[in-house]
């Protein structure tokens, strides 16, 4: 979910890496070309014109993919991949759509790249946040905190389990114990103003550093005791989230 937002021109586009390549919400891209005050609805329209035209094979390629909605829910998204994307933006009479057909080619071209050199994709993650203004060092430890938290969601995987409802009562799990809260109400708490936003991208560096001994601890006990299943990882998130909990309360003196 870390590069699920990427950014054209100042405004946020969703998308989902699947099957092997990136997806793209159509209704944002839509809104961003478009300034339309209502994007589903012009991507309703313009459905109807493709089909109507002959083609509805560019229709049909698009996938009905779960992506976060401002509301914070996944909801089922009309998404495209880059070509069918390229057809999509085609019938958009916008003086944005070149520009846009470029930058699109560059963000497939640079998926590549970071395929091929992972490394690649945790600097422009690094760009991304000092160019929104984010400390150098808070942005160290962002990073650092995703390779974790890529490390903790890869080992219960393995363990069977799959869904991301329990992947987000898991994180809740290691939240509640650390800090005392959901990440709903943390997020409520720290003021985070959109549902859809990521809590770690407000939180300060003491937060991220507990966040991510809550994680690490998590991974670490979920490993030594071969937690099988969501019922006993779910124990153990627990468990990490108390490491963290008690680390918090060794030092009181720090700003969590």
């Amino acid at each position: 979910m870390e590069n699920a937002l990427v950014v054209f021109e100042g405004k946020e586009i969703r998308r989902l890496w699947h099957n092997e390549e990136w997806f793209y919400s159509v209704v944002d891209i839509i809104g961003v070309l478009t300034n339309s005050p209502d994007p589903r609805n012009y991507w309703k329209v313009l459905k109807h014109r493709l089909i109507q035209e002959g083609g509805n094979e560019t229709v049909t390629n698009c996938n009905q993919l779960k992506l976060i909605a401002e509301d914070g829910k996944l909801r089922e998204t009309d998404c495209a991949n880059t070509k069918s994307m390229f057809r999509i933006v085609q019938s958009i009479p916008s003086p944005k759509v070149e520009p846009f057909k470029r930058w699109l080619a560059q963000v497939a071209y640079e998926r590549i790249q970071e395929i091929e050199n992972p490394e690649l994709a945790q600097n422009r993650v690094k760009e991304y946040y000092e160019l929104k203004g984010y400390p150098k060092e808070w942005a160290d430890k962002r990073l650092r905190g995703i390779a974790i938290r890529q490390e903790l969601t890869d080992e219960w995987k393995s363990r069977k389990v799959t869904q991301e409802k329990e992947f987000a009562i898991l994180t809740n799990e290691i939240t509640k114990a650390t800090f005392g809260k959901t990440v709903q109400e943390y997020k409520e708490f720290k003021g985070v103003p959109k549902k859809n936003q990521n809590l770690r991208d407000h939180m300060n560096d003491w937060e991220l550093i507990l966040t991510m001994v809550g994680e690490k601890a998590t991974t670490d006990i979920t490993i030594t005791k071969e937690a099988q299943g969501f019922k006993q990882c779910k124990s153990v998130a627990k468990e990490g989230g108390e490491v963290a909990k008690n680390t918090k309360k060794r030092d009181r003196k720090k700003n969590w």
